[in-house]
Parts: C-alpha cells; structure tokens; sequence
C-alpha cells in the first residue's frame, strides 16, 4: 500500500493539471483525480478508526500524518484480531488491498491521460 501511495504521489507531482478529455469531451483534471482518491481512502480509514479532517490530506502534513495513522490502525487491528469496513466484517487484507488498487487505478489514469508531451 505504501508502495501504491509513493507511486501515487510520483504520478501526480509529474502530470498535467489538465488531463486529456474523453471523446465526449468529458473527463476529469488532476487535482480532481486527486481529491476523489483522497476522499475514498478517507471514508475507507473511517473502517479502522481513523478520522481525518476535511481537507488535512490535501497538505503534505495532513497526508503523512493520515498515512501514518492509517498504517498504524492496521497494525493495532492486526494485533487484535479485529475486522475492518463500516460494519467490522471486512477482513483487513480486503482494505488494504482496495486501497492499494484504487490508488494505482487512479494514478495510471493520470499517465494515461497526462498532457505533458503534447504540451512540450
């Protein structure tokens, strides 16, 4: 997972602001992609224990202090036994594999649709 955030992270540093429209015209820029990712993951941490104000992931502060409790939420329900999601059942494999997809989902939209070579 922490693999998936620095990939994230990397992705979203390098592209455009502005991502490549749909053949509709329609489609999403960066900083939406972005907001969207942190927004599921925030509601996900929720699963766990973890609540992170609005906005604090948009912040390199906010964001590490999220990923780090998010992780260690992980461990402390690992060492208990405990289960994760909205209603304790979810298994936290599940969690932290649905993080680490989405996040991964979402930065490879970026590439695909980056403008930066078109621009250059």
């Amino acid at each position: 997972m922490q693999a998936c955030w620095a990939f994230f992270d990397d992705v979203r540093s390098r592209v455009s602001a502005e991502m490549q429209k749909g053949p509709r015209g329609g489609g999403r820029d960066r900083d939406h992609i972005v907001r969207h990712t942190f927004a599921a993951e925030r509601d996900w941490a929720k699963g766990v224990g973890v609540l992170t104000p609005d906005g604090a992931m948009l912040t390199d502060e906010g964001l590490k202090a999220h990923r780090d409790a998010y992780c260690q939420a992980f461990r402390e329900y690992h060492a208990q036994g405990k289960l994760a999601g909205k209603k304790g059942k979810e298994p936290l494999r599940f969690l932290i594999r649905h993080t680490a997809f989405h996040t991964l989902d979402h930065a490879w939209e970026m590439e695909d649709k980056d403008l930066t070579a078109k621009q250059a």
